[in-house]
């Protein structure tokens, strides 16, 4: 792994008008992510967590412009693609991919499984067409499904077997970083387990790097490096996966952690230690100062003027309290094995031994 991020973003925002004047001047903005800095470094997986409507998936489409920021920059291999023209995008462009929450809404049901996954080797030229089918079938395998199937639709196959469709399209265009927008969030438990033990392998194998959007914690302990807590379109933590389950130090993280389900057979961690009150507050007018401080079990009268900024020690572990020190303790007991969903540790370690039988057999 080197030192050079493969992606960065900068201070970067998106603000969506929902109203506007009989001028046609904006009245109102969503403040989807506000001054979001984030960098993904090559073979790294970075997990995006949060409440929904707190930006997630906003933040995953600024990566790759697909949505124009209002502030901020995107810098790809180093280079800003906030400045490109949208015919040099579409060249650099072809270096991160997207992964849909919806297997077969994002798959074109008039088009081949065939057609689908030669679609980007045509749209980037990677290939000649003589050589595009045999490069199909590679992907094909690659993903677990057989040649013989590139001729169906994808109404005939299941919502696995289509997420495996839309990881190779992903894989076509030969990317360096892959966006993962709540990849398995629409499959059952044991084709989620299939599916990231399958992203896994890949990253292993090809050397990718993966932002990986998901609001289920049980499965970003299992597949991330670093995570990145989200509220209200602003980062409020940051730190390797083992940092935030062992040290939660933001009330908001802590609250997401208490909230993770645990079977009652295997609890070893006390109930819930944080809870938030009150509904989300509109991100059309957030709260001055913290944003988290309507909700807040923690809060004090400075939370209404000190602003979130993110503040890192000296071991990388960042956050936006600056009263963190001064919290009670919160044992959750996050920090071993019993944080995972117990349904999701038998799978992924069952997959997981299928996967070193195949790699051992020559």
């Amino acid at each position: 792994m080197t030192d050079k991020p493969i992606l960065e973003v900068q201070d970067l925002s998106c603000h969506f008008v929902v109203k506007r004047d009989l001028l046609g001047r904006a009245k109102a903005r969503v403040q989807a992510v506000d001054d979001v800095s984030l960098r993904l470094m090559p073979g790294e997986t970075l997990a995006v967590v949060g409440e929904s409507g707190c930006g997630k998936s906003t933040l995953g489409r600024l990566m790759m412009r697909l949505i124009e920021p209002t502030t901020g920059q995107v810098f790809l291999d180093g280079e800003d693609i906030t400045a490109l023209s949208h015919a040099e995008l579409r060249a650099r462009r072809r270096h991160v991919q997207l992964i849909f929450q919806d297997p077969y809404a994002s798959l074109n049901p008039r088009m081949t499984i065939a057609e689908t996954i030669a679609e980007p080797l045509k749209l980037y030229n990677i290939l000649p067409a003589s050589k595009r089918r045999a490069r199909v079938n590679e992907l094909l395998k690659l993903v677990g499904l057989r040649p013989e199937q590139a001729n169906r639709y994808p109404n005939e196959f299941s919502g696995g077997q289509r997420q495996r469709v839309v990881i190779a399209r992903a894989l076509a265009s030969e990317p360096k970083a892959i966006v993962c927008d709540e990849a398995v969030s629409a499959l059952d438990v044991s084709i989620q387990s299939q599916i990231l033990n399958l992203l896994k392998d890949l990253q292993a194998r090809l050397g990718l790097a993966f932002i990986f959007i998901s609001h289920d914690l049980s499965v970003v302990k299992h597949i991330s490096d670093r995570i990145a807590v989200m509220y209200l379109g602003k980062l409020v933590e940051l730190g390797t996966a083992e940092q935030i389950f062992a040290e939660p130090r933001h009330p908001y993280t802590r609250a997401l952690l208490s909230s993770i389900p645990v079977a009652a057979a295997r609890t070893v961690r006390p109930p819930a230690t944080e809870r938030l009150e009150g509904d989300l507050p509109s991100p059309i007018a957030p709260p001055s100062g913290c944003r988290l401080h309507t909700r807040c079990p923690h809060a004090r009268e400075d939370c209404k003027s000190v602003p979130m900024v993110l503040e890192a020690t000296e071991d990388g572990h960042a956050n936006a309290c600056p009263f963190w020190r001064e919290l009670p303790l919160a044992d959750l007991g996050l920090s071993g094995r019993e944080g995972r969903d117990p349904r999701l540790e038998a799978l992924f370690a069952a997959f997981e031994r299928f996967a070193e039988q195949g790699r051992a057999t020559p």
